[in-house]
């Protein structure tokens, strides 16, 4: 190693870096660099977007939910597949709170999530139209929205988020079966809830179809007498 590599290597020490290999990526902190110019990095933890690692995959079906271990798999799972569901403008996907996996598996497998239905911005919009145009302090978790929506017993909301601080457990193989049913608890109702989340937007179109209903023998230009409010805006003084 010739001087300038030394001084050149030495700055990136304490820095965050991405390291692209033709069959993944990897993100860390460089902790210190041997003189065969490899690299130790402190990993930042299994988060998900820029700077995490993906470890899994989850994908429900009406019966079936299907686990891809992405930390054994890599860039692999997605040449075999994967790639194709996730970027077909034909396949929805339904997901809550998109932002984190969008930016994971554009960032580290270069693959552009498209058709997604978020259940976390659906609830927005209910909030939005059932206060009459107000939007919320903040954004619902999934285990808030599956409760408000779907009324899931609080013992399965519980042991969805049983190891969200235990990340070290995402790198460890076999993955613990508690792990494996919280993943599937965490998927299996989003389908389910996006036709609860549909069903709430459509009340204000449910309404106008109402008034168009009770208003038959009125001529079909005139829609004076429909009221376009929905019934939650109403409010008492």
């Amino acid at each position: 190693m010739v001087v300038d590599d030394v001084k050149f290597m030495s700055i990136l020490k304490g820095k965050r870096i991405k390291l692209t290999l033709k069959s993944s990526s990897f993100f860390g902190v460089v902790q210190r660099i041997n003189h065969d110019k490899s690299l130790i990095l402190t990993d930042e933890g299994v988060e998900l977007f820029n700077h995490g690692r993906l470890c899994w995959l989850q994908i429900a079906l009406k019966n079936k939910v299907y686990l891809f271990d992405i930390l054994l798999l890599g860039v692999q799972a997605f040449k075999n597949g994967l790639s194709m569901i996730l970027e077909s403008k034909h396949i929805l996907k339904v997901i809550h709170d998109c932002r984190a996996i969008t930016g994971c598996l554009i960032s580290q497998f270069g693959v552009k999530l498209t058709n997604v239905f978020d259940t976390q911005v659906a609830d927005v919009m209910c909030f939005y139209s059932e206060t009459g145009g107000f939007l919320p302090n903040r954004v619902s978790t999934l285990k808030e929205v599956l409760k408000s929506h779907l009324k899931v017993p609080s013992s399965q909301l519980l042991s969805c988020v049983f190891f969200q601080e235990e990340r070290e457990m995402w790198y460890k193989r076999p993955c613990p079966v508690p792990m494996l049913k919280m993943m599937v608890l965490s998927v299996v109702h989003l389908q389910p809830l996006r036709l609860a989340l549909l069903d709430t937007l459509m009340t204000d179109y449910i309404t106008l179809v109402d008034s168009y209903l009770s208003s038959c023998y009125y001529e079909p230009g005139e829609l004076d007498h429909i009221s376009m409010v929905s019934k939650n805006y109403v409010k008492s003084c």
